[in-house]
């Protein structure tokens, strides 16, 4: 990853978020705090390894597949144009929501001329059971937003993984809608949900988030299709996508896209490769309602949840000409158990005429 970095004139401090996934037990990450490969030294424990990186790292248990791998980090680096002011922050949590994982939290604020973007990962509640432990998971993640000067409304992404998704997602639902209800949340951000073991171990749920200070300023859009219809119709309250347009860039972000049809049903049970051909036909449209083509996506996951699919997903993509999409497959439990593979993306786009300027 150092070397990817210094390819593109960046350092390593220009990581805002990173995510390690992890195949077997979490005991196997020891060796990869113990490494060399990130610092000029060694690096024995979360702590350090976050501090040489001064970037949130976000640990969850998911097999990466297609590469015989047992680890594999997904990294986001952020750099300004020539010119650009640019800063960047660690942010802890102050102050409390009343649960103890608070003290755990904290991310990164990049100031990119006048607009902030937050990155944060492996934010979790405590809980006697899955509805308090994602109760308290996102109010720990507002208070670790307020201490960024941020708030929930302001949030573009979030990942969400679950230990047992078969036995929470519903929880997960509840908590959300009565959190976004009660913080009067608009616009409902991009998002996946996915089977995933929250690392280090004891907790059901886990949470990633990107927030922007462009949310308020009315350059966002929520993405829809008529292929898909809207999550929050069957209880998920998440967007399709958002379409964000900040100093830089439109970019397109992809909440979790499998395969279902426009009445929110799944489609095509058992059948992988039809599967994927439809959860592709729906990004695809995602993609076309905003101007945008496949050859504007930038990186993707997919996951699946039989390791068995990896090959067969792989000639999928070469089809349609994405087999050299900077791509990360891992499998992963989906939120309904006749789904076999889910694909989040983003896709760049460059400035409108006028700059991307706020509405009136």
């Amino acid at each position: 990853m150092r070397e990817l970095l210094r390819s593109q004139g960046a350092r390593v401090d220009a990581v805002a978020a990173l995510t390690l996934f992890v195949s077997g037990p979490g005991e196997k990450l020891g060796p990869v705090f113990s490494h060399e490969s990130l610092s000029t030294g060694p690096v024995d424990s979360q702590k350090q390894i976050s501090q040489v990186l001064r970037a949130p790292l976000n640990r969850i248990g998911q097999n990466p597949l297609g590469h015989d791998a047992g680890l594999e980090l997904c990294g986001l680096a952020v750099l300004p144009k020539p010119g650009q002011a640019y800063s960047h922050r660690a942010v802890a949590a102050s102050g409390s929501c009343g649960c103890d994982a608070c003290t755990h939290c904290w991310g990164k604020l990049t100031q990119l001329g006048s607009e902030e973007h937050f990155y944060s990962g492996n934010i979790y509640g405590e809980g006697a059971d899955a509805l308090t432990q994602a109760r308290n998971m996102f109010r720990c993640a507002e208070t670790l937003l307020l201490s960024a000067g941020m708030d929930f409304g302001d949030v573009v992404r979030t990942w969400i993984y679950l230990r047992d998704i078969d036995r929470d997602y519903d929880a997960l639902n509840r908590a959300r809608r009565e959190f976004f209800e009660s913080r009067r949340i608009q616009i409902k951000p991009a998002s996946t949900g996915v089977g995933g073991r929250p690392l280090p171990g004891g907790h059901d749920l886990s949470m990633s988030i990107y927030a922007a200070s462009t949310m308020k300023t009315g350059r966002v859009e929520v993405m829809s299709t008529p292929t898909l219809n809207e999550a929050w119709d069957y209880g998920s309250d998440f967007s399709r996508g958002l379409k964000v347009t900040d100093a830089n860039k439109v970019a397109l972000y992809l909440s979790g896209t499998a395969s279902i049809d426009e009445q929110g049903r799944s489609v095509h049970a058992g059948d992988f490769e039809r599967q994927a051909e439809r959860m592709l036909a729906n990004i695809f449209s995602l993609l076309d309602q905003q101007g945008a083509s496949r050859k504007d996506l930038v990186c993707s996951i997919t996951y699946l949840k039989q390791r068995s699919d990896a090959a067969q997903l792989l000639s999928i993509l070469r089809k349609y000409g994405l087999e050299t999409l900077p791509a990360v497959v891992v499998e992963a439990p989906l939120c309904r158990p006749e789904l076999l593979c889910e694909t989040e993306a983003v896709a760049v786009l460059p400035l409108p005429p006028d700059g991307g300027q706020e509405r009136e």
